[in-house]
Parts: structure tokens; sequence; C-alpha cells
């Protein structure tokens, strides 16, 4: 497996990993699916091409092969790096690709922006997901967020929320 930046040749790639890591049937197959609070996409090509041209912004991707399996989005935010778009090719979920990729995002980040804190939000329906974020260091700031409207999905659920959680992060001497 390849650890490496994203650039904008993997767009397309991108975009199928994030939308049916996400939403939909193919989802399913792992154990992060939305396919029961949001139908849609969550993202197109044109709001990745947009992070990828963002200087305080970078996609991170595992790659084996030709094939992209995991990614994550880091944000640069002063002294944090805020986390998102985090997938996993749905039928390599629970493998430990997503924790590796993490902690490659968080060394990157401090690597890169010299950050001490990571942030993140995910929705608070989400539990056995928080609960993944906590083994691996993150808590619960008790700080909620709406859920963003978008014309790329709707909502199956009439409410939803997103709770951040935060991470100190250390840097490797």
């Amino acid at each position: 497996m390849i650890f490496r930046h994203a650039t904008l040749n993997d767009i397309p790639a991108l975009t199928s990993l994030l939308n049916h890591s996400y939403r939909g049937e193919s989802s399913r197959a792992g154990w992060t699916t939305e396919a029961d609070l949001l139908s849609g996409k969550r993202i197109d090509e044109m709001g990745i091409m947009q992070l990828l041209n963002d200087p305080d912004s970078l996609i991170l991707i595992v790659q084996s092969d030709e094939t992209i399996l995991a990614s994550i989005h880091a944000h640069h935010e002063t002294d944090t790096v805020h986390f998102g778009l985090f997938a996993v090719e749905p039928s390599l979920q629970g493998g430990g690709i997503g924790k590796e990729l993490l902690g490659f995002a968080e060394s990157e980040a401090i690597r890169k922006w010299g950050v001490s804190t990571a942030v993140m939000e995910v929705i608070t329906h989400r539990s056995e997901l928080i609960e993944y974020y906590e083994r691996r260091g993150y808590i619960c700031t008790g700080e909620t967020v709406t859920f963003p409207e978008s014309d790329l999905w709707d909502k199956k659920v009439d409410f939803l929320e997103l709770t951040r959680l935060k991470k100190y992060l250390k840097a490797h001497l």
C-alpha cells in the first residue's frame, strides 16, 4: 500500500470512492454507511477540485496498485487541522486501513503545518463512529454543529446535527 497526497488526476476515483462509501446500497458493505440518514451524493468532482486547489488543504490517499482504497481531507486552520471526507472502501473497512491513514494524516498535518490540534465533526446519530474516533484519542467537545444543506443530498431523517471531536496532537521526534 502506498500513502500519498492526492492530485487532480485522482478526482474521478476519489469522487467514486467517497460517494459509494458514504451513500447508497454499496456503502452498506461497510460499517460507516450514511445510507439510512442521507441519499444522493456526498461530493462531486468540482467539490474535490476546489479542495485540491486550496493552498490550506490536502487530500491524502491510500492506494494499492492503481486503486484508491481510502482517503481523508485535511484543512489547515491556524494551529489546528480539520479532518473530513474520511472514507475507506466499504468492503475493506475494519481491516486497519483507516487507522493507518488517520495516523498518517495526523503526522502529515504536524509536518506540513506544525499544528497541535485536530478536529472533526461526525453525525451525532453515528455513535459507533464516534466511539471509533474516541479509541484513537479524539474526545467529544460537547459542541454541535447544524448539518449542512446541499443540492447534492437529501436528508432521510428529520433532524441531523454534527458533534465536534478534538485531539491534541504530539509531534513525533
